[in-house]
């Protein structure tokens, strides 16, 4: 992937997570971004109370993946680096 396509991927997806943003932030956590694959995954770190929730892994799939994957339909999965 060339570094315009991948800058292009890391605008699109950052834009899709500001919909989201707000209702992280009201619980406490947040959510950012740390590197695109060249196999199109979005790696990303939660913070805040985000990290220790017992619902993370829901709201990694129902919200943050599924919130991606509708704006940028290229990316193939999204993975949470800090997430046990």
């Amino acid at each position: 992937m060339t570094q315009e396509a991948k800058t292009d991927l890391l605008q699109r997806v950052t834009e899709s997570l500001e919909g989201i943003r707000p209702f992280l932030n009201n619980d406490g956590g947040d959510i950012s971004v740390v590197d695109i694959t060249d196999d199109h995954k979005v790696l990303v770190e939660l913070h805040g109370a985000c990290v220790s929730c017992n619902m993370s892994a829901m709201t990694m799939k129902a919200g943050v993946e599924g919130a991606i994957k509708s704006a940028v339909p290229e990316i193939t999965a999204v993975e949470a680096i800090n997430l046990q």
